[in-house]
């Protein structure tokens, strides 16, 4: 018996490695030279690699491709149908592969439902993107971003709360009472 699951309808290239207690819905492909960490779960029609590496506990929802060039750590969520690129100028015509941007996803982010992430930036640890958002930047830690281009909008927990700041630039969180302090108005840190 397999250490982890992939539906009959998918396809595994070889040098693919998958983690155990990962699973991998209907009508995916797994890119050759691609890693994919433990307890990871794919929707249906998820496309990955080749030469990406996927941390541990990725939740990856339906109709997303993770192109070459992209680097995710552990415990991060992309929404359904959002968009990643590699190219900021492709042509169909002209063969760019040596010009991939790398894009990072730090730990624990979360993307929502039909967001572009255009290449070559950097979504911070806990970094919370809104549905429909176009990132073209950089997003720091703890960031609540969305719009077109998106902006910060305010600040998320690790949970995932909207964190609201108070004159000494304090914001508890409700669901666990971790703290966290605001330095500027680009950065906050969990205290």
């Amino acid at each position: 018996m397999s250490e982890y699951f992939v539906h009959e309808s998918s396809y595994i290239d070889k040098d693919v490695r998958i983690g155990k207690e990962t699973k991998i819905w209907h009508f995916c492909h797994m890119l050759s030279d691609t890693d994919i960490g433990e307890r990871c779960s794919f929707g249906q029609n998820c496309v990955v690699g080749p030469h990406v590496r996927i941390g541990n506990g990725v939740k990856v929802q339906n109709n997303v491709s993770i192109y070459e060039g992209v680097e995710i750590e552990d415990d991060v969520f992309l929404g359904p149908s959002m968009v990643f690129t590699n190219i900021i100028n492709p042509r169909s015509f002209i063969v760019r592969k040596a010009e991939y941007k790398k894009t990072l996803l730090r730990h624990g982010c979360s993307i929502g439902a039909n967001a572009t992430v255009v290449c070559g930036v950097t979504i911070g640890t806990y970094a919370f993107i809104g549905a429909g958002s176009v990132i073209t930047r950089d997003v720091p830690a703890f960031a609540l971003v969305y719009g077109n281009p998106a902006r910060i909008q305010g600040w998320m927990s690790t949970a995932g709360n909207k964190l609201t700041f108070g004159n000494d630039g304090i914001a508890v969180d409700r669901f666990d009472g971790s703290r966290y302090k605001k330095i500027s108005e680009i950065e906050v840190v969990q205290e």
